[in-house]
């Protein structure tokens, strides 16, 4: 199995935390988000723990919201002691809305509205992410009318390429997110913050993609990031307390992805970057990450009714279900890889090569091509998507009026609980006028 919360009973159900899938869809009705709390928590734990053992007391994960938001996933990092990020409003006034400390909330975003400026103020949002000097500017001015003095990361690009999704490569000299070592504008915003009365710049951040699976991409991220910041040191005097290098280390969504030793790798981070502030005689700043596919995506299932399976001799088989896009729009975006399974059928051989497709009006609208299922694949089967926890619900939409899915939760005690519910046709028309 693709993961170790999955399993299949002996009547040949698949089976996700040991609880049937199709009992599950029965009880709640098609689609269907499903998710894991105990693996959500053990990851946490496990970032928390890690960080801790390799970069010192002073280390922070911060779940990086965009992942998957709703209430019940802030409580569940506050219980767990975690911080968060968040890049919008609407994340914050969620994660506020659940009770999580604000305090430990990293704002981040290239194009901070006034509205939201003001709004994470409010509600005491620790850190800003500054993204610009118009930004920058921006928020100075906000906490000055706050009468507050607003602690700062400057987002830096320190221009290297992941070698992930070209979409999700962040860290290039020319990425719309931060200010470029390269072209001197990460030092210029440096100044700047320096001067700026009403703010505390505390450090730097970068982010320099997704999926990734070894810590090379950490190493040479940290590298720059050390350079500059000694190179900051040199120039102002200014002391960086904290580094954020983001987050981004892959999941497996297919049997081809390699599994990822989380503990063993933020200990080379920690070697390396311990390493680096020596050579360059600087102390080693409170270190921040920002993993949010890693903690919630294996945590996650998807699961759907098939409707039609429609043959075309020479050509394909198309298994249709009752979701897609909508739900799950990454394949569309991305071409992303899934893992697809017949939960009623998992001792069936799969022994037919379809593509499995949504209901959305849209040719774009797959699920995922080429999946081998069983060629007794009927109406009213079901399917199971996995590794989905992740930019799933987060990335959904009402494409064609069709509502959104809920989120049960399967809890660490052994039970269950919706914690978001299934949108109504009602949902869909109450802000028509």
């Amino acid at each position: 199995m693709i993961s170790d919360n999955l399993t299949v009973s002996e009547n040949g159900e698949l089976l996700f935390v040991g609880r049937s899938t199709v009992e599950l869809l029965a009880k709640y009705g098609s689609p269907l988000y499903v998710m894991d709390e105990a693996r959500i928590r053990a990851r946490m734990r496990q970032y928390a723990e890690a960080m801790r053992a390799a970069f010192g007391e002073s280390a922070l994960p911060l779940y990086a919201s965009k992942a998957c938001s709703f209430k019940e996933i802030y409580r569940i990092a506050s219980a767990e002691g975690i911080g968060v990020d968040v890049v919008s409003a609407g994340e914050i006034f969620t994660a506020h809305s659940a009770g999580f400390p604000m305090e430990k909330a990293y704002f981040h975003g290239n194009n901070k509205t006034d509205e939201e400026i003001r709004l994470a103020m409010e509600v005491g949002v620790g850190y800003f992410v500054v993204d610009s000097i118009d930004e920058l500017n921006a928020v100075d001015e906000a906490a000055a009318q706050a009468g507050i003095t607003q602690k700062i990361l400057l987002r830096i690009t320190p221009g290297i390429d992941t070698h992930t999704y070209e979409a999700v490569n962040t860290g290039k000299v020319d990425s719309k997110f931060g200010n470029a070592i390269e072209t001197g504008q990460a030092a210029n915003i440096t100044a700047r913050a320096m001067e700026k009365p009403h703010l505390a710049l505390m450090g730097f951040h970068c982010h320099v993609g997704s999926q990734v699976f070894d810590s090379d991409t950490f190493f040479r991220s940290a590298d720059i990031m050390l350079a500059f910041i000694a190179d900051m040191k040199k120039q102002y005097g200014f002391v960086t307390r904290e580094l954020d290098l983001g987050g981004g280390y892959g999941v497996r969504y297919t049997e081809n992805d390699p599994t990822i030793d989380l503990a063993d790798n933020i200990r080379q981070v920690g070697e390396h970057l311990r390493a680096s502030c020596a050579a360059l005689a600087l102390e080693m700043p409170a270190v921040r990450l920002e993993p949010g596919r890693s903690i919630v995506a294996d945590a996650g299932l998807t699961l759907y009714t098939v409707g039609t399976v429609k043959h075309i001799p020479g050509y394909k088989t198309y298994v249709t279900v009752d979701g897609g896009m909508g739900d799950n729009p990454r394949f569309a975006l991305y071409g992303s890889a899934y893992t697809v399974l017949c939960a009623n059928k998992m001792t069936q051989a799969a022994d037919m090569v379809c593509d499995v497709v949504g209901k959305y009006c849209e040719s774009g609208d797959i699920v995922q091509p080429a999946v081998s299922l069983p060629s007794s694949v009927c109406r009213s089967d079901i399917l199971a998507v996995t590794t989905t926890g992740a930019y799933n619900y987060s990335m959904a939409s009402n494409y064609n009026r069709i509502p959104r899915l809920p989120i049960v939760l399967l809890t660490a005690d052994g039970g269950e609980k919706v914690v978001v519910r299934r949108e109504t046709l009602d949902d869909l028309v109450q802000y028509d006028l």
